[in-house]
């Protein structure tokens, strides 16, 4: 092996190391205010804004989102009705179970495996693999999620979407409850 090679091995986990050093946790938020509970603010009905940025940060989908909240057992089903600008529409079906007073797991059809959700505070992480159709092909594609609950009932939502660790672009949604 040449010193190069040894080299760009140690760097990469240098970098691996320093880039898991920075990440912050939902427990940072445990005193934000005020307190999101994920099954409480989505039962009945919410509508939702939002927009896909590629890595660039260009603008490539606007879209807008109904969803009907409902409890089944101790599952909350949330039902997600897309309409793009470009006049796609697409259904997610989401089934939540809180598993402790501050974990959550999630599954939805496009859903490779469980999501995982993290509540403190005003704050929800919640992270997953969609099996995103583009074109012909369906990518496995991580999610990370952050939600916000803003004081005057907006949550906002901001998830970064990457694949192998590579940034591949970000979704920003903004939601308020319909009345």
């Amino acid at each position: 092996m040449t010193h190069r090679l040894i080299g760009l091995i140690f760097l990469a986990g240098a970098v691996a190391l320093l880039a898991g050093c920075g990440t912050v946790t939902p427990k940072a938020y445990e005193q934000a205010e005020p307190r999101f509970v994920l099954e409480d603010y989505f039962l009945g009905k919410t509508k939702a804004w939002g927009i896909f940025e590629d890595r660039k940060g260009q603008v490539q989908r606007q879209f807008v989102v109904e969803i009907t909240g409902a409890m089944d057992g101790d599952e909350l089903v949330l039902t997600e009705d897309f309409v793009y600008a470009d006049g796609e529409v697409s259904q997610r079906i989401w089934r939540v179970r809180r598993i402790d007073e501050h974990r959550y797991e999630g599954r939805a059809d496009d859903v490779d495996g469980v999501a995982t959700g993290e509540s403190y505070g005003n704050a929800l992480y919640w992270s997953y693999i969609l099996r995103l159709p583009v074109g012909d092909d369906v990518y496995n594609v991580r999610f990370d999620d952050w939600m916000f609950l803003q004081p005057d009932g907006v949550l906002l939502n901001r998830a970064r979407m990457s694949k192998f660790g590579i940034h591949l672009g970000e979704v920003t949604i903004a939601f308020q409850k319909v009345e």
